[in-house]
């Protein structure tokens, strides 16, 4: 009896420490921006492949968006994304077919932050530069990313 009551503590600490890691709380779905060199599939690959996320391909169905970049255009694309969207645009504005204003910061270069969606707020960041753009180094760093993201906060 001792033993079946630890082994659901462990479960339940585990799991636990899976929605504690990197401060993800309830969010259980992830949406990726396009990334420099295609990082983002590699990234959906490990993160699929991990179970730690559901990757979803509905930026609207995400709890949580992950990019390479911040700035001006991330925030367009939340503001877009936001469940009230339809309701400020007014009727027949012509903005809404308009590209997203550039981003103020250059690309990362090796940094990626996990957004809350509805927040808007950086709940998470890593940075792991790859060190050339072959698809063995880009999984290489996606399985990095991963492996913090997983870990526990308190860990690193």
């Amino acid at each position: 009896m001792k033993s079946a009551a630890l082994l659901l503590w462990s479960i339940a600490l585990g799991t636990a420490c899976l929605f504690g890691a990197a401060g993800l709380g309830s969010a259980h779905t992830v949406y990726l921006l396009p990334m420099a060199n295609g990082l983002d599939q590699y990234l959906a690959h490990r993160i699929t492949e991990s179970g730690l996320l559901q990757v979803v391909v509905d930026p609207k169905k995400a709890d949580l968006i992950l990019t390479d970049r911040l700035g001006e255009a991330l925030e367009e694309r939340l503001k877009a994304l936001s469940p009230d969207a339809s309701e400020q645009k007014p009727a027949g504005d012509n903005n809404a077919a308009r590209p997203p204003a550039p981003s103020g910061f250059a690309r990362s270069k090796g940094t990626v932050f996990l957004v809350d969606r509805a927040s808007g707020n950086v709940v998470w960041s890593a940075y792991e530069p790859p060190r050339r753009s072959t698809p063995e180094e880009l999984d290489r760093v996606a399985r990095r990313v991963v492996e913090q993201l997983k870990a526990p906060r308190n860990s690193r």
